[in-house]
């Protein structure tokens, strides 16, 4: 058995966050309701604006992280369609367009990042009305990436405050505003992050905000976080193999209703950062499918399309209902057998590897992970504590807060360590 380690993620997780956000925390106005009344606080709401071109990790981690926390959480479109293309060729429909939203109050707006999204959110008029006004009531507003650059400092809501982003975009943050170079930064009632790799960082930090450290570390806790960003990301190898395509790779990622958005788009983005032709199908009767924590993404087709089709690698993300589909799924579970039985490569996350590959003999033989809950319906349990196994032509991993590891964990298997590390970079994961 061999660890393979790529390198150290130097800060912990919150650290730099102003100790005014939290402190801010503490006395959220419900606090100081009346103790005799019974009835449940309406759930904070929240604005995640999307467009064509918006960073897909970025958007749908905050989404997913801030719905796992009980918020009410919006998406917005700021194109003329509710339907927008991410980057990376993810689409994403959203729950109503900017302009539905400008008579609505938001206890949080947060602007996820990747261009040209972030200039088609700084030019929408509509939103930029309604970050300015949750600014001067003196509600919370975040952004991401280039965001913070591109759309709040433009509008002139980064004065005076501590502020980060993408790297390339640091020199455009505007001069008023006090530049650093942390993963995640609140200042106030302003959160800015950095990019992709410190989606999940940032995610918390605003659960943080809205609802105190003891709600945000409840969420991070079943999403199978690092203990901390220094320790060293790695993936646990064992009956190694050689994983290089001679070709460019062909990589099936099914989704159904149900499926783990966070992992999906993970995958899916960063494969296809990595250069792999990766095909998304949809278990469903329809393109569509609504995901998890309700996010709803479109396939580039159906299953019964994409099993004409030959894979190098099938990668199969978690969410409870998900993998329910995929097991009954005869499809794609005859797919998946044929893939295993010709020597091909096959992967899963989450409950996944327990409640579809364990079932139908897939992991016979094998050594494997899966999201801690899970672990007791494998046969051999052995690896479980392990963020990313691989065995053979087999990988698994763990959760949410292992997708990042496990799909470079895919890409460095498939193209070196040396492109592995250069991607983790380009995240800002390390």
């Amino acid at each position: 058995m061999a660890t393979r380690h790529l390198v150290p993620l130097p800060l912990p997780l919150f650290k730099n966050i102003s100790s005014r956000s939290i402190r801010g925390s503490l006395l959220s106005p419900l606090r100081f309701a009346s103790s005799s009344s019974m009835a449940s606080p309406p759930p904070k709401k929240v604005l995640v604006p999307i467009a064509n071109g918006t960073e897909p990790m970025e958007a749908v981690i905050t989404i997913d992280v801030l719905r796992r926390a009980g918020a009410d959480v919006t998406v917005a479109s700021a194109e003329k369609d509710l339907r927008v293309e991410a980057c990376w060729g993810i689409k994403i429909v959203a729950d109503a367009l900017v302009s539905d939203c400008t008579d609505s109050s938001f206890d949080l707006i947060s602007l996820p990042g990747g261009m040209p999204g972030s200039a088609t959110l700084r030019d929408c008029g509509a939103l930029q009305s309604i970050v300015k006004k949750q600014a001067e009531k003196g509600g919370l507003y975040a952004a991401i990436c280039a965001a913070p650059a591109v759309a709040l400092g433009s509008w002139g809501l980064l004065q005076g405050l501590k502020a980060t982003c993408y790297p390339s975009f640091m020199e455009k943050l505007p001069s008023e505003a006090i530049k650093v170079e942390s993963r995640v930064q609140v200042d106030g009632r302003v959160a800015t992050s950095r990019g992709p790799g410190t989606a999940i960082e940032f995610s918390l930090a605003l659960v943080e905000q809205l609802y105190g450290k003891e709600k945000a570390d409840e969420v991070a806790g079943p999403m199978v976080m690092r203990p901390h960003h220094g320790a060293e990301f790695a993936m646990t190898e064992l009956n190694s193999i050689d994983w290089k395509i001679n070709n460019t790779p062909q990589i099936l990622v099914p989704i159904a209703n149900g499926s783990e958005e966070m992992e999906a788009v993970m995958i899916i983005d960063i494969l296809r950062r990595a250069k792999a032709n990766v095909i998304v199908a949809s278990v469903e009767d329809k393109l569509e499918i609504v995901a998890s924590r309700k996010v709803k993404l479109v396939a580039d087709m159906l299953l019964d399309e994409a099993v004409k089709l030959q894979y190098d690698l099938i990668v199969l993300p978690g969410g409870l209902g998900g993998a329910q589909a995929f097991s009954t799924s005869e499809k794609l579970v005859d797919l998946l057998k044929k893939q295993a039985k010709s020597k091909k490569l096959y992967g899963a996350i989450c409950a996944s590897p327990a409640m579809v590959l364990e079932p139908h003999g897939l992991l016979k033989g094998k050594k494997a992970t899966a999201y801690p809950a899970m672990c007791n319906k494998l046969s051999d349990p052995s690896e479980c504590e392990n963020r990313v196994v691989v065995d053979g032509n087999l990988i698994t991993s763990r959760g949410p807060g292992t997708s990042m590891e496990f799909a470079l964990a895919i890409v460095e298997k498939l193209f070196g360590r040396q492109n592995a590390l250069n991607l983790a970079k380009t995240l800002v994961f390390i």
